[in-house]
Formats: C-alpha cells, sequence, structure tokens
C-alpha cells in the first residue's frame, strides 16, 4: 500500500530527528576519545598520539556543522512544537558545547607539543583524574539525554566539583614545584593550562547535563548553581 503524503512527511521527519541524535552520539564518541587521548598523550609524551588526536578533531567540526543544517532544515520546514522543538533547540546549543570540547582537547595536544616531555609524577597522577572525571562527566550527560533521566543528569555536579577540586590541588603542586626550581616556570605554565583545558571540559559537560533537564522539565536552571 502506498504511504499517504503525510505518511511519508512524518516518517521523514522521524528519520531527521532520528539522525540529530545519532549525530549528537557520534560526535560524543569523537570527543570523549580526544579527551582519552590527549591525556595520554601528555602522560606519554606522546607527540605522534597528540598530532593524530589534533586530526581528529576534523570529523568532530563536520559533524557540527551537518548538525547546525539539518537543525535548521527542521526548524524551517517542519516547525516543530513542545518536546520536538526543545529536542531541536538542546542540539543546537548541545554540539557547539561537543566542538568546544573537541577543541579544549587540541588545546591540550598543543601544550603536548610544546611541552615535549612527561608531567612529574604528583602532576601527572592529578591530570589522570580530572582526566577521567571529565570522561565520565561527558558519559553521564549523555547518558541522562539518551534516557532523559533527569536524576542522572544532576548527578554530573558531584564530580565537576570534583575537577575544580583537582585544578585547584595542581596548580598549587606546579606554584610549589616553579618557586623551587626556576627550570620549571615552562614547564609548570604548560601544565597549568592543561588543567584548566581539562576544567573547562568538566564546565561544557555541566552544560550539557543542564540542556538534559531543560529538554525533559522545560526548565532553564543555567546559572542556578544547582538544580532546584
Amino acid at each position: 500500500m502506498a504511504l499517504s503524503a503525510k505518511q511519508h512527511t512524518d516518517r521523514e521527519y522521524a528519520r531527521e530527528l532520528a539522525t540529530v541524535r545519532d549525530n549528537l552520539l557520534g560526535m560524543t564518541g569523537y570527543v570523549e576519545q580526544m579527551i582519552g587521548d590527549a591525556v595520554n598523550a601528555l602522560l606519554e609524551n606522546n607527540q605522534a598520539l597528540a598530532k593524530r588526536t589534533i586530526e581528529s578533531d576534523r570529523e568532530v567540526n563536520r559533524l557540527e556543522m551537518e548538525t547546525d543544517d539539518l537543525c535548521l532544515l527542521i526548524l524551517a520546514k517542519r516547525q516543530p512544537l513542545a518536546g520536538d522543538l526543545r529536542f531541536i533547540t538542546l542540539a543546537m546549543k548541545m554540539v557547539t558545547d561537543l566542538e568546544r570540547i573537541g577543541d579544549l582537547a587540541v588545546n591540550i595536544c598543543e601544550r603536548v607539543m610544546a611541552l615535549d616531555r612527561s608531567p612529574s609524577p604528583a602532576t601527572a597522577e592529578t591530570i589522570l583524574e580530572m582526566g577521567g572525571l571529565v570522561k565520565k562527566m561527558l558519559h553521564k550527560a549523555i547518558e541522562a539525554f539518551v534516557s532523559r533521566d533527569v536524576d542522572k543528569a544532576e548527578s554530573v555536579w558531584d564530580e565537576d566539583r570534583d575537577v575544580d577540586a583537582n585544578y585547584l590541588r595542581l596548580c598549587a603542586a606546579v606554584q610549589d614545584n616553579m618557586r623551587g626550581d626556576p627550570e620549571w616556570v615552562e614547564r609548570g605554565i604548560h601544565l597549568q593550562a592543561v588543567a584548566k583545558f581539562l576544567e573547562r571540559i568538566g564546565d561544557h559537560c555541566t552544560n550539557l547535563a543542564e540542556q538534559v533537564v531543560f529538554m525533559v522539565k522545560g526548565k532553564d536552571i543555567r546559572h542556578t548553581g544547582k538544580l532546584g
């Protein structure tokens, strides 16, 4: 039986929404890999891995542009309402955060190229912990998006506080080393930058979690400091 014009339009619309969702998940997979590779490149002083990670950012950028274009097309053609409108609005914000996370992973790799040495054991441990935390935050935020789970989105806040505490701890340790050894100054500047990039990734993961709450509840909780 041939599809009616409305049935055909509905199926096409459903495919478009599914493509937006798949692109978001694909971008998440790329940036999660980039975070892990950037941290490993730093800890192992692996410049080849740093270069490959920088190159992989092209695919993140491609998916961002493709998803933005598709969202704008849906808004123009379908004029979505209620939940679908929130989903499309959310998707356009999410791809921006994901693209910026990719950029921050690239920034870490650029510091790997400039540093050309592994960090000290103490700073390496903190950087490894921060990298693990922000990857966990990203994974939780996207799982919350897929399952529309506000409680899981809310739990991202706990990891963000831990990231901030590790950032402060690393900066304090680096500054102590810089005061005690002038040769540590350049090294310390690069490591402080890496810690700041990881802290900013945590902030973007928090943004993603906030956007999930907006999608599910239609409630904008940005800048409130907590979910309420």
